[in-house]
């Protein structure tokens, strides 16, 4: 923000009274993700014996995970053919078709004949460049083309911006407000002097591209400062310059010039049935040629994405007569929907619910440009989310527990809709057509229907995790009684009987119990134990240890019998 706004804002101040909605209602939001929270984790968590973290934005976003996981293993691959003809100058190609004998009976019925163009026409098109970065966006682009994650690109720029090398990080606008059209130029060149990426290419600024005081409301979009000028980039971390770079380039392509080509579309008919293709011829490449310019310099990173390569095609006319050459056929099959990244599940979460939302909603889509890259990291520190590396990209995977969660968990928590119902009522109380405590009971009674009708689903005993085996009969219910990090437990819900890994009598000892051990304790009532540590003499021994259980604590005795020498 320029000094002269800034000068502004406190020339006209408004009352604090104005903003009392936008604080209730930012107050209500932060209580019911609490309230939310902590009482479905522990429903959930209890029932299905597991710790299960839940939340509104959390869980959603596991749902589309795994949604999309069930849509790769359901899809059932088609194949389809399709009949290319070689013509003068160009390729043309008609459309799938499911039957093979009927393409080859088409391709047949082309070879050697003519195609007559029913359609040719030539339009004037123009791309404008992109807007400047929002956190989201940013994201997006530096896990696709750098294959970072969104928590990390969020820690490199705000290392930069400490380093005052960029501008606020935690934005939701892509657009600069009016005050700083005047000193863009300025930060546009020497921006441009300190990338190296754009020697040669001349460097244009149309401010009126990126400025839109209407669409900024906290913070303006993410670019360079002007400390840039004189800074030693070559001092930064590989992983700031290169997202710093990301920044820069993003800013000199939005104030570039559009891109502009000339389309061509042409349409023949041969043997009865249309073909065909398109060429693409650029006129001025504009921003394209920045873009093109800062991807050469990527390692790895996939080609710039908008449309189709230079591809001229021949002048014609409608009605005209053209020989084929060769007729071919092409055999494919439908592709299944793809696995996420971090670039398309960023994506999936901005837009989620978004066309339930009202249109006055401040925040839309699930968690916010601030929130979403540690709402993905908890879900892989949890065990819900799983990385996989797969050629160029890293494809995030749910993991076991993760269906099994989405499986049990209600339709209203899983769903964008709750987050759509709230950002509605929420503007409500901004407004002060609503009362906080108004909608924050509503929550306490969701959550009291959910505690109170929610029954766990039958059949899921052990959905979350495999069955434990069993080291032994309970000698208190006869229940089984199974290992895990802690120590040996009854898997019946009313008993307690437990043996401790780290109990003071075995850690006087210097031993802990193993499965082995145990086995023989729940079998025999005795196991033998050798090299045992002696406080009293710092030697070790061997002795039986007796299991001893009161029905309420389990006690141990060591029997010496024939005792041997200690060493």
């Amino acid at each position: 923000m320029e000094d002269s706004a800034i000068r502004e804002g406190f020339e006209n101040l408004r009352p604090g009274a104005d903003y009392d909605g936008l604080h209730q209602a930012a107050l209500c939001r932060a209580k019911a993700d609490w309230l939310v929270g902590i009482n479905a984790t522990r429903l959930f968590s209890v029932l299905y014996r597991r710790t299960l973290n839940i939340g509104r934005v959390m869980s959603p976003t596991l749902a589309l995970i795994v949604q999309r996981e069930a849509e790769i293993e359901a899809f059932q691959p088609e194949p389809f053919f399709t009949v290319a003809l070689e013509l003068p100058g160009f390729t043309a190609v008609g459309a799938r078709m499911k039957d093979k004998t009927a393409a080859k009976e088409l391709q047949t019925a082309c070879r050697g004949g003519s195609a007559v163009v029913k359609q040719a026409q030539r339009k004037e098109k123009s791309e404008k460049p992109p807007a400047l970065y929002d956190l989201t966006t940013l994201q997006r682009d530096a896990n696709r083309l750098l294959g970072f994650t969104a928590q990390q690109t969020l820690d490199y720029l705000q290392n930069l911006y400490e380093k005052k090398l960029c501008t606020y990080p935690r934005t939701d606008s892509r657009y600069l407000t009016s005050d700083m059209a005047e000193g863009l130029p300025v930060l546009v060149n020497l921006t441009a002097n300190a990338m190296p990426f754009r020697k040669g290419i001349a460097i244009v600024c149309n401010p009126e591209a990126v400025i839109n005081d209407k669409k900024v409301t906290d913070h303006h979009a993410v670019i360079p400062t002007r400390n840039l000028q004189g800074a030693d980039l070559s001092g930064l971390p590989a992983g700031e310059k290169a997202v710093l770079e990301l920044v820069a380039a993003r800013l000199l392509c939005a104030v570039a010039e559009p891109y502009c080509y000339e389309e061509t579309s042409v349409t023949v008919e041969c043997a009865g049935t249309e073909f065909a293709v398109k060429g693409r011829t650029v006129k001025h490449p504009g921003w394209r040629k920045l873009d093109a310019a800062y991807h050469a310099g990527l390692k790895n990173a996939p080609e710039p994405e908008g449309g189709p390569e230079e591809k001229t095609l021949p002048e014609l006319s409608e009605g005209q007569s053209l020989p084929v050459s060769n007729a071919s056929v092409k055999e494919g099959k439908t592709s299944p929907p793809k696995h996420f990244t971090e670039d398309t599940l960023l994506s999936a979460m901005e837009n989620a619910g978004k066309e339930d939302m009202p249109d006055t909603a401040e925040r839309k889509g699930l968690g916010t440009p601030a929130t979403r890259a540690g709402i993905l990291e908890k879900l892989a520190s949890t065990g819900f989310l799983e990385r996989k590396k797969s050629k160029k990209t890293v494809q995030l995977m749910p993991s076991r527990d993760a269906r099994s969660l989405i499986t049990v968990l209600p339709e209203q928590l899983q769903s964008p809709l709750l987050t759509a119902e709230w950002e509605y009522r929420l503007g409500e109380i901004e407004r002060g057509e609503l009362s906080p405590e108004e909608f924050l009971s509503g929550i306490y009674a969701m959550l009291r229907e959910l505690a109170a009708t929610y029954q766990v689903v039958k059949g899921t005993e052990y959905l979350f995790s495999p069955p434990r085996e069993a080291v032994g009969r309970c000698p208190r219910c006869g229940g089984d009684v199974t290992e895990s990090q802690k120590g040996f437990f009854c898997q019946s819900e009313t008993c307690r009987f437990a043996i401790w890994k780290d109990s003071k009598w075995w850690s006087a000892k210097k031993k802990q119990p193993t499965k082995a051990i145990v086995a023989a304790l729940l079998k025999d009532g005795r196991a033998r134990l050798t090299g045992c540590y002696s406080e009293k003499t710092g030697k070790t021994y061997d002795a039986d240890v007796l299991l001893e259980d009161t029905g309420e604590y389990v006690n141990f005795k060591l029997d010496f019998g024939q005792r041997k020498g200690g060493s």
